[in-house]
């Protein structure tokens, strides 16, 4: 399986994840690549969108190896059978742990300058990234994510190589993703169109994010005769001539025009493209 975009991966991840909707779910998209996943997660769930940062504790002669991770506000977990096992002393792991725990802060500060953190105590906490290859930056998500207070940990990817699970152990409670293909070698050649995310387009998405009704403020407006009429939503392909393009059309019932709005491969529908002009969403 190969996936339009970012967009359309998560529109089937969602799909993959209805048993969730009516429980207390905090979608945390992994930045940058995780998050226009998580996005389309979190609004097919009625559920609230964050970013989990984290950073891996690589043993200092062997950075690649592991022994724990950092979040925001100084949370951090140890694996102490690698500690003893590598032999890293305690003033090894200070000097690691506050080289990677500044860089966890200074996204921070890029992310959380108009909106807090979303609490996870006793909440499910669904831990989304675009893609999984080693496993270790979403094994500490899932470890950060649970060190915060989440009552359960799902971590959802829409593409992973087969026997991911094994890398991931313990971490999740449950583990959801669409395709495991064989010949794995990275993430991107799932991808049609998979361009690197930029902080603009996280800060959009969460700023989106936010402005959506929540499902009690949407029942209400049911309820008033003011919410959207039901709708079309599905996959299309339109063509032309030699040209196909994968989208997913959404639109009203009965609509008597409509107007698409196409960008190009350096952008999502998240963010303004690279001309600076904003597209209609």
């Amino acid at each position: 399986m190969v996936f339009a975009d970012r967009d359309d991966a998560g529109r089937r991840l969602a799909a993959r994840l209805v048993h969730l909707r009516g429980e207390p779910v905090v979608v945390l998209g992994l930045p940058r690549g995780g998050v226009p996943v998580a996005f389309q997660v979190a609004q097919a769930l009625g559920a609230r969108l964050d970013v989990i940062i984290v950073r891996k504790l690589g043993v200092p002669f062997q950075p690649e190896l592991g022994l724990g991770a950092v979040g925001e506000d100084g949370v951090r977990v140890i694996n102490p059978e690698v500690m003893q096992a590598c032999r890293v002393s305690q003033d090894e792991l200070a000097a690691v742990q506050a080289r990677e725990q500044a860089a966890v802060e200074a996204r921070a500060a890029r992310y959380r300058s108009r909106r807090p953190r979303e609490r996870l105590d006793g909440r499910v906490a669904v831990v989304v990234d675009d893609g999984i290859a080693t496993g270790s930056t979403a094994r500490a998500a899932c470890q950060i994510a649970r060190a915060l207070g989440a009552a359960r940990v799902v971590l959802a990817v829409p593409v992973a190589p087969p026997g991911w699970q094994a890398r991931i152990g313990a971490d999740a409670d449950e583990m959801v993703c669409v395709s495991t293909p064989r010949g794995f070698s990275a993430i991107g050649q799932f991808y049609t169109r998979f361009p690197q995310a930029s902080d603009a387009e996280v800060l959009a998405c969460l700023e989106h994010a936010a402005t959506l009704q929540s499902p009690a403020q949407a029942s209400t407006a049911r309820a008033a005769g003011t919410a959207d009429p039901p709708g079309r939503s599905e996959e299309v392909e339109p063509q032309a001539d030699v040209i196909r393009l994968a989208g997913y059309l959404t639109m009203p019932e009965g609509a008597p025009q409509v107007v698409a709005v196409v960008h190009g491969s350096d952008s999502s529908r998240h963010c303004p493209p690279a001309t600076g002009m904003s597209p209609t969403c």
